[in-house]
């Protein structure tokens, strides 16, 4: 019971700007109900160290024992805090359990300088508490290749200018789970279609493991061997689905970072003309790709496809007659 006390001890209450003496852990100990003497102390230390553990003796800032490697370094727990912190579809419930239990592997000093650095998020945190749940069985459908029964709920406005709820039963063949633009999605397929749709989790409850073999997703999408969710998260924007195809885009410079973001650093530069680069990318056509590309302007031209030329053509047409015409007084 001792060496459980002590390396407890050691984990919470000591890191390297927080030593313990030999004396401060002896009395740590007794608090706790376990005789302590000094040489008993010294031999516990020299165990932990012959096991593995890295306990250092020091005597900056002070005399005494440290522990000084974790499973988990401080700044990767810090890490992991911030990520939980900002993940919308993590309830608030689950954020404090999260980071209670991360904070836990760090002494309570660093612990507490984590908290102390902590700020207020104000984005939207989602109120499902089934999430663990469906992430736990959306897993071991995709591995075992079976389909999933579940309600999906969308949000929508009722006749009394109040925000309701539209609940449908699916039964999806998933492929795989991917988190972009702070939501969490399943790629999959419904059996009614023979493309891929993108469901937000948070959005998902009573989600079933079923018998009936999933749908292969080469039925469905361009991947034969496996489901490359890395590859496929890439083309799509905004996770809107929508065809592959090969865009030529004209970028001015200054762009780059934006388009290497986007598409990956391994890009093939056609041609630079010191202002201007041409880049081939593939990417899904859909209406988030049309979004995207709007946002830079004249910044980036899209040579090809003509058909991508045509819709942002037509959409830049409609944004500027919508805002050439005045605004009524009063109106919403």
């Amino acid at each position: 019971m001792r060496l459980l006390h002590l390396i407890d001890l050691l984990q919470k209450k000591t890191d390297e700007e927080h030593p313990l003496s030999a004396a401060e852990l002896c009395e740590s100990l007794r608090a706790r109900g376990v005789s302590a003497e000094r040489k008993a102390l010294y031999e516990d230390i020299a165990a932990l160290q012959d096991f593995g553990y890295d306990i250092i003796q020091t005597r900056v800032p002070k005399q005494g024992y440290f522990l000084a490697s974790r499973a988990f370094e401080t700044s990767e727990i810090y890490l992991l805090c911030d990520a939980v912190q900002a993940a919308g579809f993590v309830t608030p419930k689950k954020t404090r359990e999260l980071t209670s239990k991360l904070c836990g592997m760090l002494s309570d000093a660093q612990a507490n300088a984590w908290k102390r650095q902590l700020g207020l998020y104000s984005r939207y945190k989602c109120d499902n508490e089934e999430i663990y749940y469906t992430i736990d069985v959306l897993n071991r459908a995709i591995a075992a290749r079976r389909k999933v029964q579940l309600r999906y709920c969308r949000r929508e406005l009722t006749g009394q200018h109040k925000i309701g709820t539209n609940e449908r039963e699916w039964e999806i063949s998933p492929y795989a789970l991917t988190w972009v633009e702070d939501h969490y999605y399943l790629v999959g397929n419904h059996a009614k279609y023979d493309n891929l749709i993108h469901l937000r989790l948070d959005r998902m409850r009573n989600v079933t493991l079923l018998d009936a073999p999933a749908r292969p997703f080469c039925e469905v999408s361009e991947y034969t061997d496996f489901f490359d969710i890395a590859d496929y998260t890439r083309k799509t924007f905004h996770m809107f689905g929508g065809e592959p195809a090969e865009l030529i885009l004209r970028c001015r410079v200054e762009r780059l970072e934006q388009v290497l973001d986007r598409f990956s650093d391994d890009l093939f530069i056609r041609s630079f003309d010191g202002s201007y680069f041409c880049v081939a990318v593939r990417a899904l056509l859909s209406e988030g790709l049309i979004g995207w590309m709007l946002q830079f302007g004249p910044d980036i031209e899209v040579r090809s496809p003509a058909r991508l030329r045509e819709q942002l053509r037509s959409r830049a047409e409609a944004l500027a007659a919508q805002y050439a015409a005045p605004v009524e007084t009063g109106a919403c």
